[in-house]
């Protein structure tokens, strides 16, 4: 892990340089790519004014992801703390019920 490294990412056709971890940038620039192909599949299938309209589209779309995903996690984990706590509980039965002490 070094110090940040400076990239420039294109995004709708226009460069934008940023500061990121060395392990971070092949991260960056696949969501800078992923963006440039929604934002192409959106021009194709929808109708819009401008660029603005596109972003606005493609913002909304991850940010919806986005809140899916950690949704999804929350379950997760809280049907995985169930488990587990049932778990726990069955083994301190088993072991009650043939009096071995911990």
């Amino acid at each position: 892990m070094g110090a940040n490294q400076n990239i420039t990412v294109t995004i709708a056709e226009r460069p934008y340089r940023m500061s990121v971890k060395p392990e971070e940038e092949e991260v960056v620039r696949a969501a800078a790519e992923r963006i440039n192909q929604t934002i192409n599949e959106y021009s194709k299938a929808f109708e819009y004014k401008d660029q603005q309209d596109l972003f606005a589209m493609v913002c909304l779309q991850y940010a919806a992801n986005a809140i899916h995903l950690e949704n999804e996690k929350t379950f997760k984990d809280t049907e995985m703390k169930k488990k587990l706590l049932d778990i726990d509980q069955a083994l301190s039965d088993q072991l009650e019920s043939n009096n071995i002490v911990l």
